[in-house]
């Protein structure tokens, strides 16, 4: 079963690929996307890892967290399930 890693402290110029690349050190990426601003298009600080299994996400997170990615330390954990959105306003 795969896992899904919450990256944060991106620095901006870091892409996909970049992170693909980054995390393929670890083992199989399945998926690799930074997150975009939808107006702009430019990066948000942030994406997501999917490692292909649950020990190739532990591994993952125990050699990436607090390490340096294009000059920036990386912030890297499970990824948690994105919460429903009510759009905006509450009543």
């Amino acid at each position: 079963m795969s896992m899904k890693l919450y990256v944060g402290n991106l620095s901006f110029e870091t892409s996909g690929d970049n992170l693909r690349q980054h995390f393929e050190q670890a083992g199989t990426v399945e998926t690799a996307t930074v997150v975009e601003d939808r107006d702009t298009g430019h990066s948000r600080g942030f994406g997501f890892v999917e490692m292909s299994s649950k020990e190739e996400g532990e591994a993952a997170i125990a050699q990436f967290n607090g390490n340096d990615l294009n000059g920036r330390n990386l912030t890297v954990n499970v990824a948690k399930p994105r919460e429903s959105r009510n759009g905006g306003r509450s009543y």
